[in-house]
């Protein structure tokens, strides 16, 4: 009666997915609520919640199945049952590839990294999602031609269904349709079918909700989408126009927040969404929208692809080496992989455990585009023969308890990945001037709007920064991060004798959570060009006072504006809804 228990297990295994999947859609749903009311501390709870959630099944279908089957090994003929009755339990399926990733979960957790193969795991999907429709169309389509454009834009809107008013929709429209005149020529020729495919459910993030959706003309597909704000005094309206791949990228970016966003075939939308931004993989537009975990299996299906069509190898990753990780990257993979040393130098005085936190605190939190997000893994069996000898001697010296070789395979036992950037100190080695300008401005930018989410880097060095590929700056070392709240900030006292100013060491003391403002620019701006730029837009990061009255706003729990899209693109609120 092997295949009655391997059917059971498969059954039972299902079941778990299908009650995450449900709570995963519920707690997702409510992201819509939350925003007409302008709930902003309970939107961002929900969503931080949200990402325990699959952990949380998973270790419950864990112990429903370890109490009503009594397993102990992986039995071979036995889990190479359950995987084929799993599989004959798909096909009619609506989140069939979310559900192979949870019961690769499921049975990861319940056995050994041995047993980690194909005859008993999904290491490559059975089923292409590729075609995999929603009962219900997942977008609406619009021709502008037949009923013209402005109209066309006031029943996008109508459409999404929200329910609270838009104050004032004829201004709405107006800026849209002129925001579109200035981008579009007049004359560009549009063929007979031309249509706006609109997805029918919004994108929810922070304070916003996006429209999302693409223009079609003939084989020439338009990516755009719309922000909705809410003035909070019962009304909504539009705040700008995205258009192009690269504006929408950005609103995606692996730099901010997972989107809310209502789905019963994800599959479906992510396939809208991958022509619109053909730089992201599918593994990073499952992430955006909040299944991080499928995002991260397909992340490492993509690298075992990637392997076996390269053939250079793993190098240590350039720039000045970390204190608390060891860093490496394979040159043709644009990303990086960062292990936890066993052993930090003074003066870093923590342990691997709490950067594993700081590590969840980026995790949960709002990143506002400046932080990266990583995904990490466990129990990553690397080709040895793809290591260059500096790097494994220097795992071997630095990071001995996670790394190990086994045969023809170099196992690290935990791993972050993370999309490489060039590290701020190399890109403003060869840059000239006006990316010198650039870089200041979005340096201070990312350091303004990290302590607009209540969080402190801690170290300000350029080398903790990358330069991501669409010229933004953002924070990726996490070891001395903290909640800005948790800080002193404090006034440089002045010297009791003249002659202490020059002194080697300072004559005043400072706690560990003391933080002197005025110190900045004695490591920031050391080059010319950029002390300069930066004096000129973010002078105020010297005073005390400002730090201090960021923390005084988030302790009144005033949550700031921080917009993934250029002030120049804002519309703004209708006269009426500022106040």
């Amino acid at each position: 009666m092997a295949w009655l228990e391997a059917k059971q297990l498969a059954e039972a295994i299902l079941d778990g997915f299908d009650r995450h999947y449900r709570l995963f859609r519920a707690i997702t749903a409510d992201a819509r609520l939350h925003f007409e009311q302008a709930d902003w501390t309970a939107a961002q709870r929900c969503a931080r919640e949200r990402i325990d959630f699959y952990d949380c099944r998973v270790g419950e279908t864990v112990a429903v199945l370890r109490r009503e089957f009594h397993l102990r090994g992986a039995d071979d003929n036995l889990w190479r049952r359950v995987k084929v009755e799993y599989s004959r339990l798909l096909p009619q399926h609506h989140q069939p590839e979310l559900a192979e990733t949870f019961y690769n979960s499921v049975f990861c957790r319940l056995f050994d990294r041995r047993y980690y193969n194909n005859a008993y795991i999904f290491v490559w999907p059975m089923l292409s999602t590729e075609h995999l429709e929603a009962e219900v169309p997942i977008f609406r389509p619009y021709y502008p031609d037949r009923h013209g454009f402005a109209a066309v834009i006031a029943d996008i809107l109508r459409d999404m269904d929200f329910a609270l008013p838009f104050r004032d929709q004829r201004r709405d429209v107006r800026n849209v349709m002129r925001a579109i005149r200035e981008r579009f020529p007049p004359n560009r020729a549009r063929q007979q079918n031309f249509q706006l495919a609109v997805l029918l459910t919004p994108f929810f993030r922070n304070k916003a909700a996006y429209i999302i959706g693409k223009a079609i003309n003939g084989a020439q597909q338009t990516p755009f989408a719309i922000p909705v704000l809410n003035d909070e005094q019962g009304g909504l309206y539009v705040d700008a126009l995205l258009t192009g791949s690269d504006e929408l990228a950005n609103v995606f970016s692996f730099s901010r927040a997972y989107f809310m966003v209502d789905t019963e075939v994800p599959a479906a939308v992510v396939e809208f969404l991958r022509p619109l931004m053909p730089h992201k993989s599918k593994a990073e537009l499952y992430t955006a929208i909040g299944l991080q975990k499928f995002g991260k299996a397909e992340f490492y299906r993509d690298f075992l692809k990637h392997l076996r069509y390269s053939s250079d190898r793993f190098v240590i990753a350039p720039g000045i080496r970390g204190m608390v990780m060891c860093v490496f990257t394979l040159p043709s993979f644009p990303f990086v992989f960062k292990v936890i040393k066993d052993r930090f130098p003074p003066p870093k005085e923590m342990t691997p455990e709490q950067v594993m936190a700081k590590y969840r605190l980026v995790k949960l939190h709002d990143r506002v585009g400046r932080m990266a997000d990583s995904w990490e893994y466990s129990h990553v069996a690397f080709p040895r023969a793809r290591f260059s000898d500096e790097l494994i001697t220097m795992l071997r010296e630095e990071c001995a308890s996670s790394v190990a070789v086994e045969g023809d395979q170099a196992i690290v036992k935990h791993v972050y990945i993370e999309r490489r950037m060039s590290p701020l100190n190399l890109y403003m080695a060869s840059a000239d001037d006006e990316e010198i300008a650039h870089a200041a401005r979005e340096y201070g930018d990312a350091i303004k709007q990290l302590a607009a989410a209540n969080i402190f880097p801690g170290d300000f060095l350029f080398k903790n920064f990358g330069v991501t590929r669409q010229g933004r700056v953002v924070f990726y070392d996490y070891d001395e991060l903290c909640y800005l709240t948790e800080c002193n900030f404090r006034d440089i006292p002045e010297p009791p004798f003249p002659e202490m100013e020059l002194a080697e060491e300072p004559w005043y003391t400072a706690g560990p959570a003391d933080v002197f403002p005025e110190e900045f620019a004695t490591f920031l701006l050391t080059e010319p060009r950029f002390r300069k730029a930066f004096r000129a837009c973010h002078a105020e990061v010297f005073e005390p006072a400002w730090w201090r009255a960021r923390q005084a706003a988030i302790r009144e729990g005033d949550m700031v504006d921080v917009f993934p899209y250029p002030a120049a693109r804002r519309f703004g609120a209708p006269p009426d809804a500022c106040g």
